[in-house]
């Protein structure tokens, strides 16, 4: 059997956010909430703040031409980094964003009363909410699919559970608790079958493994810029053609119309017509960045090395006769677990005085929370900076909390 592949080079120091304030290291273990910014990401984005900065779009001396085409080649960047091609990706704030521009511009015009939309027990409150919010001014009907035993969303049930009046199906492609990975050509299939369109939340996908949305069959596909080493506020949607051509436009302003008069207002075509205002102009440009350098190390190499991680850092849970593990083994680069009674917020407490941090808590999945029957979970998750020095640091950390605790 092949060695996983390994990532030849200290990654670690190409993050200055993985040292403390004294100099110590830091064990950063919640790349799943935001991950760390390498240097070059850092750099591209003081630079277009600074000597190249200049406006998008409207300007027509060379430094505004010039920023425009940087600005539109990031997009051109992140939509090839999922398979896509730029007149199918709208820059947004975020991924929460951008499944509430496809609520309020496809679900507004296409979900009738009686409609149904499909959702599945792990889903994240930004991939429920908003649906909910549009099931209430249109009518439709929220379903909810079970997981299997493992964890995984229980596509069988799905598919026993989808009709004509489906609409939408929308599910996670990876679950931000569980790591449980969809199979989303199958999800594709069944949602197809019955005329309804896919919606993937890709915020735990796209950092963490090889996308491309035509071999994913989804009709819709959303992503962070910060989860994907890039800076917050901004992510993106990206979604067929033929969908974004007849959505109507969400917000309006500048940049998004074609002409304006009182008497009526034609808007532009493809992306531009999501985009309203002034745009994340520095944060695009450095999102492209961040696609630039993990392109660079490979996704596949990164997961081979995350998946390495996981599958220790379970095996030494799981050898723990009070831990409770969550999620499938084969999860992507996220380990979810319960140490019997200590709770998770005391230990991520704990284990901060460590310099070890992890997430403790419902981790934004309420729902899923009350299905496994807790009120939180602690939760370590991977990045290409991680190494087995952050699990070592975990494990004192936790057995430095049992005796604290009086359990060991």
């Amino acid at each position: 059997m092949n060695a996983p592949a390994t990532i030849q080079r200290d990654l670690g120091a190409e993050f200055p956010g993985l040292v403390t304030a004294e100099g110590k290291p830091w064990h950063y273990l919640d790349t799943a909430a935001t991950a760390q910014k390498p240097r070059a990401v850092i750099d591209a984005m003081a630079r277009a703040m600074g000597e190249d900065y200049a406006t998008v779009h409207r300007g027509v001396y060379a430094r505004s031409a010039e920023m425009t085409l940087a600005y539109e080649t990031a997009r051109r960047k992140v939509a090839s980094f999922i398979g896509g091609s730029e007149d199918e990706l709208v820059f947004t704030r975020g991924a929460t964003e951008a499944i509430n521009l496809v609520a309020n511009t496809w679900g507004r015009a296409n979900l009738k009363p009686g409609m149904r939309i499909l959702l599945s027990q792990l889903e994240h409150h930004s991939n429920i909410v908003p649906w909910q919010m549009v099931a209430q001014q249109t009518g439709a009907v929220i379903d909810v699919c079970p997981l299997t035993a493992d964890h995984q969303i229980d596509l069988d049930a799905a598919e026993a559970m989808l009709t004509e009046a489906h609409a939408l199906v929308a599910f996670g492609h990876v679950s931000n608790v569980l790591g449980s990975v969809l199979n989303a050509p199958r999800a594709a299939a069944i949602a197809h079958k019955v005329g309804a369109k896919l919606l993937l939340d890709g915020c735990q996908s796209a950092p963490h493994m090889p996308v491309d949305v035509a071999a994913l069959g989804c009709d819709f596909y959303v992503f962070s810029a910060h989860k994907l080493y890039g800076p917050t506020g901004i992510g993106a949607l990206w979604a067929k053609a033929d969908l974004l051509a007849d959505m109507p436009p969400w917000e309006g302003g500048g940049a998004m119309i074609d002409r304006v008069t009182f008497g009526g207002t034609t808007y532009a075509s493809g992306p531009q017509r999501f985009e309203a205002g002034t745009p994340a102009i520095t944060e695009a440009i450095a999102f492209g960045a961040a696609v630039d350098y993990v392109s660079a190390i490979g996704l596949d190499r990164m997961h081979a090395a995350e998946t390495a991680l996981v599958a220790r850092l379970r095996r030494e849970l799981g050898a723990m006769n009070d831990v409770t593990l969550y999620g499938p083994a084969d999860s992507a680069g996220i380990v979810s677990f319960t140490i019997d009674d200590i709770h998770p917020h005391d230990l991520g407490t704990i284990l901060d005085e460590a310099n070890v941090a992890i997430r403790a808590g419902h981790h934004c999945a309420q729902p899923l929370m009350d299905y496994l029957g807790v009120p939180a979970t602690a939760r370590a998750s991977f990045g290409l900076y991680s190494t087995d020095t952050d699990i070592d640091a975990l494990l004192a950390g936790i057995a430095r909390t049992r005796r604290i605790f009086g359990k060991g």
